[in-house]
């Protein structure tokens, strides 16, 4: 942990050597950087904490609040949007900082947090129709306004908005999303959802305007959708169709709820990861939630989780190589340096990048701009790129789930701090998962898109593994002594019947909505 002293606006942050496993001993500098970037399915807003190789350990000095850091030659400040660097690098950062970079996250237990986000979508209420931009902008400068939020612009148009460590985002076509603090209990959690939900719709309603919380836009097509004025996102659009059929629809048309969790070692993250990617496919299961298609049943429980099937194979998945015994930050490392870019932010502008090597870039080979070398914020940005099931950044995202109502909002996040922020959980989880086979994990990520918990496995059906898991996240919240258990009952209601959200819905469409998706609007509005 960086030591901070404060003086007036001038506060000098001094290195402090910090083991974060056996071995691996280096040195760290800590400034606080709230801006964090965003791309379909990034992390909340949590401080920055940039690595400084052995080599380069020095005091930094910030001035005010236009305060950046300083690796050898180069100065980073915050800047939005997403972050940028206020002088050109001209010392490399080498593969040590980028494995120090996300060793830096490792936290002793009791500064674990959870962190929540979740997107929705918002539409007219009287013909269904997803919100223009105009529409959005609007409830954003109102937001800000009543509520004193900080307005994150890009150039001319608002695309965020910013309060403490919450962030509000737009994704591609306007999927409003949350990236709540990090905050200590599901408490907390459920009351920040809470708070956000009662300010958008207090403003959303006097516009006429609803919010849908389900894993994929059911009604429209392409089409209908807005683009939002991001200059990523106009990179990215015209990136996916060369890498994947479904990629214009995971932008647009998807809506996810993701918790982000701490850990506090090198081995405490390998557990956590490998026990979240292998039950990554129950959780999918469990808040399956998209099963209509411009107006019609899809053929499958999580179209949102299909999707990503066939969105960029190089950025996405089941990543085998976690369980490999080399595994460590090391090897994500290596994972992530090989995952093709999207774009470099340079003076106010993105440049196109899409398909180019970063270990080019660290080497100042980069295309579009030779000579020049990545930042941490580069890397930070390239990192919030890559999307499997479980993401490593500083902290581990578990991603599997479909979007939906308010409830299951607080149920996610729930689910994974039971079992993952309890040691005797956790082990379960592994000991319970250690011999499923690669082919058998990925089988499930296959299959349960389309068949939830009546998916096969093994004797019995992933309902059965499914029912042990809750009980275990259950017995894990108990221990840690906050009366969170509540917050589990969505969940433990789907293990109980074997019924998946998305089953509620297709029974009520072959049912009482007679055919029609447009009731969804109405049984789904927060």
């Amino acid at each position: 942990m960086a030591l901070i002293s404060q003086a007036g606006a001038t506060c000098c942050i001094r290195s402090e050597s910090v083991q974060c496993k056996a071995g691996y001993n280096g040195s760290f500098s800590g400034v606080y950087n709230m801006e964090v970037s965003k791309t379909k399915g990034t992390g909340i807003a949590l401080p920055s904490v940039p690595w400084v190789s052995s080599k380069a350990t020095h005091s930094l000095h910030l001035e005010g609040a236009g305060a950046g850091r300083k690796r050898g030659n180069q100065v980073i400040v915050a800047a939005s949007p997403p972050t940028e660097d206020a002088v050109i690098a001209t010392e490399p950062l080498t593969k040590e900082d980028l494995v120090g970079y996300l060793a830096s996250g490792c936290k002793p237990k009791e500064k674990w947090r959870i962190g929540t986000e979740h997107e929705k979508f918002g539409f007219e209420s009287g013909t269904l129709r997803p919100m223009t931009y105009e529409q959005i902008a609007e409830l954003l400068y109102s937001i800000s306004e009543r509520f004193d939020w900080e307005k994150i612009m890009e150039g001319d148009y608002i695309i965020g908005l910013k309060q403490g460590k919450q962030s509000i985002s737009l994704e591609p076509g306007g999927q409003f999303e949350l990236s709540g603090a990090p905050l200590e209990t599901l408490h907390q959690t459920c009351a920040e959802v809470n708070s956000h939900l009662y300010q958008v719709k207090a403003i959303a309603e006097e516009m006429g305007i609803g919010f849908l919380g389900i894993g994929f836009q059911p009604k429209w097509g392409l089409k209908d959708i807005p683009i939002m004025p991001k200059g990523r996102y106009e990179i990215m659009r015209n990136y996916m169709p060369k890498v994947g059929s479904l990629g214009l629809d995971m932008m647009f048309r998807t809506c996810t709820v993701q918790v982000n969790l701490d850990f506090s070692s090198e081995a405490d993250m390998i557990r956590k990861f490998r026990a979240g990617l292998a039950l990554q496919p129950i959780a999918t299961a469990l808040f399956a939630n998209s099963p209509f298609t411009e107006g019609k049943p899809n053929g499958y429980l999580s179209m949102r989780s299909q999707i990503w099937t066939d969105t960029d194979n190089n950025r996405s998945g089941m990543l085998p190589f976690v369980f490999d015994d080399s595994f460590g930050f090391e090897q994500y490392v290596d994972y992530a340096l090989d995952v093709p870019m999207y774009f470099v932010y340079r003076n106010k502008k993105y440049i196109d990048c899409s398909g180019m090597s970063f270990r080019d870039f660290m080497a100042g080979k980069l295309p579009p701009i030779p000579g020049d070398y990545p930042t941490f914020n580069d890397w930070e940005n390239h990192l919030t790129t890559i999307f499997p099931e479980v993401r490593l950044k500083r902290y581990l995202e578990m991603r599997g789930a479909d979007g939906g109502p308010w409830r299951r909002l607080c149920a996610l996040p729930a689910f994974w701090v039971g079992i993952l922020y309890d040691e005797v959980s956790l082990q379960s989880v592994l000991d319970m998962t250690a011999d499923w086979t690669l082919e058998e994990r990925q089988m499930l990520r296959n299959k349960v898109p389309e068949s939830g918990l009546k998916t096969p496995f093994r004797d019995g059906l992933l309902r059965h593994i499914a029912e042990d898991v809750v009980k275990l996240a259950k017995d894990g919240l108990e221990r840690r002594g906050f009366k969170e258990t509540g917050f589990l009952n969505e969940v433990s209601e789907v293990v109980r019947t074997g019924v998946t959200p998305a089953e509620k819905l297709l029974e009520l469409y072959n049912g009482k909505w007679g055919q029609s998706v447009d009731p969804v609007f109405e049984e789904l509005l927060y």
